[in-house]
């Protein structure tokens, strides 16, 4: 980390004397900056040395720029990620942003815009930074043939097709596409699980060889139709998702140790959408923009343990946990944006979700009656929105918003047959301010401030029963969301034309933690989701964008951003401060394209950080561990229309561990019963891929 930091503070430093020299430096086509400096343009050809395929690969390449798919949030603010495509979000949420933008081929694009702190007439939707894909006008008609399949080092394959065609003429649009994919889990693997009576290290008082695998298959279909409609433009498009998970695992006793135990998990999900989304103008400077989305959702999970105590795997006793779960969302959205003049828009709406979830479970232990845990779910929310963008200058850009949120959650509980069935309502509302400055001195430099407040919503998981690391455990209906004051600086500098470096410190003041907390039943203690107070978080981010051309790498570009978190709150079964569950104290990556035209080759190298995740418990600290995931890659484009392309996955055979700490009871005043490391090591893969592209 001291490394990081250094290296970062060494570039900011020298920054000043390198644009001295940026009129003279090689390289590609300069970007275009607006006035404000509030937008920079990227036309096509910034992005040719690459020879991207999609307009994925393109946001891929932009400098100073971090791609978000979007949060898994109910409703649709807050769900649309951080692109844009001409001007505006896709009017769907099931298919991720990530999909789409790889279903625009590259030929398409005209420019990318990125935006930076606000601009006018563009809804930021809690982003400070966005990207608008700006696609080439008049007709065209596009379609892909992609074949992959990836050679798993044990010897499994995983073949995946994907077909997709476009025709966009007479202002009218129609799309279509369809995957199968077969999928892996890199990080399942095969290595030791080693328990250690009490806390100090001493000999080992149980050690299994553990095998794992996971694989799946998915089959997608999407579809979408736009026409000129109602005096604008209308486009529906539907969704449907199915999908097959498997997940084995076996751990044999080795030595004084004879027993074993065998997992195994099937789960199938079905998803469906249908979304309708209507634009029209309602005069000279205003705009109404319509959404309308309905979702399924199927999700059928089976866990089977078998636990053979005796080493015999004909003596066994059995348990096996059910659960069958349904849920939807109705969405309905309408704004209005009013451009009051080139440097003044202002927007207003109103949003309407409802969402529904029935779960039914049952978990069997040992040949016991089966125990069923059925929970249904309804949440009706609401809200207004208000917000503007003003230009205030050539230097200077605010913007500034007010949301109003309310909603009302019901919940019924039924732990079988004689238990009265437990009802919760409750009505929640929230007034979420946001206002953002950004401040552009000159071209090079900007500076960018938020203050906000955020709302989390509620997770429906966290209402239900569910299995976590091959252990039930069980939900609270009584929860409130997680709610924040953020305050939010960055410095961007910009340099060497197509470089940058952007640095951000953020500080969130958060209330009611939602983590797992202590709770007495009649059979003992156990725990559950709950709220365990106030909290804080700190984060520092860095962005960088190293064009290496200066350092005789023509056509090569290196991009790394790494983000450093410190949380803090109260464990509710110490007492004592801690950080909080499933956070990351540090995220990184680091990416490498190098262009080879007179080859027609591009190579690469991905490498995803290592990182440290904790969960805590009533009765046990969890701690998951995974190191750097390296991929080198290579493709060639023998045409414009054809390329082969070829991965290495998980060049260094990244391990999975997890150790965990358990204790006789709450952890404050019992003693440690025993630790539990496991290391399941992941070798490496070859992935292939060859993609024909039509128009």
């Amino acid at each position: 980390m001291r490394f990081q930091l250094a290296f970062a503070a060494i570039v900011a430093a020298a920054l000043p004397s390198l644009a001295i020299a940026q009129e003279a430096a090689p390289g590609g086509p300069v970007a275009a900056t607006s006035a404000t400096a509030a937008v920079v343009s990227y036309p096509a050809s910034f992005f040719a040395s690459g020879q991207p395929n999609t307009a994925m690969e393109m946001i891929q390449r932009l400098p100073g720029f971090t791609f978000e798919a979007g949060d898994a949030v109910r409703g649709f603010s807050g769900a649309g990620g951080n692109v844009l495509i001409d001007g505006e979000r896709p009017a769907t949420k099931s298919d991720d942003l990530e999909s789409i933008l790889r279903r625009v081929p590259a030929s398409q694009v005209e420019r990318i815009d990125i935006i930076r702190g606000g601009a006018p007439g563009i809804d930021m939707q809690g982003k400070t930074v966005l990207a608008n894909v700006v696609r080439k006008k008049g007709d065209a008609v596009t379609g892909l043939i992609s074949v992959v399949n990836a050679f798993v080092y044990d010897g499994r394959n995983t073949p995946g097709l994907r077909l997709e065609g476009a025709r966009r003429g007479d202002g009218r649009t129609l799309e279509g596409s369809f995957v199968f994919a077969g999928f892996y889990d890199d990080g399942a693997g095969n290595g030791p699980r080693v328990y250690t009576d009490g806390p100090a290290p001493g000999d080992d008082s149980g050690r299994w060889n553990v095998y794992t695998e996971g694989d799946g298959m998915q089959l997608i279909a999407t579809g979408a139709y736009e026409l000129p409609m109602l005096g604008g433009k209308t486009r529906f498009n539907a969704r449907a998702f199915g999908e097959r998970w498997w997940y084995d695992e076996v751990a044999y006793g080795v030595g004084a140790t004879p027993d074993g135990l065998i997992v195994r998990e099937n789960q199938d999900r079905r998803d469906g959408e249908l979304g309708v989304n209507h634009s029209r103008n309602l005069g000279a400077r205003t705009r109404l923009d319509v959404i309308a989305i309905q979702q399924l959702k199927a999700t059928d999970l089976m866990v089977k343990l078998q636990d053979y105590g005796d080493g015999d795997p004909a003596n066994h006793t059995d348990g096996a946990l059910l659960i069958d779960r349904l849920t939807g969302e109705s969405i309905g959205r309408a704004t209005v944006k009013f451009q009051h003049s080139p440097a003044l828009s202002l927007e207003g709406g109103v949003e309407t979700a409802f969402n529904w979830l029935d779960s039914d479970a049952s978990f069997t232990a040992a040949g016991d009656t089966p125990d069923p845990a059925n929970t249904k779910v309804e949440e009706l929310r609401g809200e207004v929105f208000t917000q503007g963008t003003w230009t205030a200058g050539p230097r200077l850009t605010l913007e500034g918003g007010l949301r109003y949120e309310a909603s009302r959650i019901s919940s019924e509980a039924d732990s079988g047959v004689g238990t009265p069935i437990a009802s919760k309502e409750k009505t929640l509302t929230f007034v979420k301010p946001r206002a953002v400055a950004t401040w552009s001195p000159n071209a090079e430099n900007q500076f960018r401030a938020r203050i906000e407040r955020e709302v989390d919503q509620l997770n429906f998981d966290d209402f239900v029963a569910a299995v976590e690391a091959g252990v039930v455990v069980s939900g609270n209906p009584d929860l409130n969301p997680e709610h924040a004051w953020v305050g939010e600086a960055a410095y961007e500098r910009r340099f060497w034309k197509s470089g940058s470096l952007a640095l951000t410190v953020r500080h969130f003041e958060i209330s009611d933690v939602i983590d797992r907390a202590p709770i007495l039943t009649s059979a003992g203690f156990s725990d559950a989701p709950a709220n365990i107070g106030e909290g804080t978080r700190d984060e520092l981010g860095v962005e960088l964008t190293l064009p290496m051309d200066r350092f005789g790498l023509t056509g090569g570009v290196l991009r790394g951003e790494s983000t450093w978190r410190r949380s803090e709150v109260t464990d509710p079964t110490t007492g004592e401060l801690r950080e909080i569950s499933a956070e990351h104290p540090v995220d990184w990556e680091v990416h490498y394209t190098q262009g080879l035209p007179q080859w027609n080759v591009t190579v690469g190298l991905d490498i995803f950080g290592a990182y440290r995740e904790p969960f805590y418990r009533f009765n046990e600290v969890t701690q998951i561990k995974l190191r750097s995931f390296v991929v080198p890659w290579v493709e060639w484009k023998p045409r414009r229309d054809l390329s082969i392309r070829a991965d290495v996955q998980n060049l260094t055979s990244r391990d999975f561990n997890r150790t965990r700490e358990v204790y006789d009871g709450p952890r404050d005043e019992n003693p440690m019963l025993f630790r539990e490391h496991q290391e399941l090591d992941n070798k490496a893969s070859i992935y292939v891929r060859l993609r024909k592209t039509f128009g």
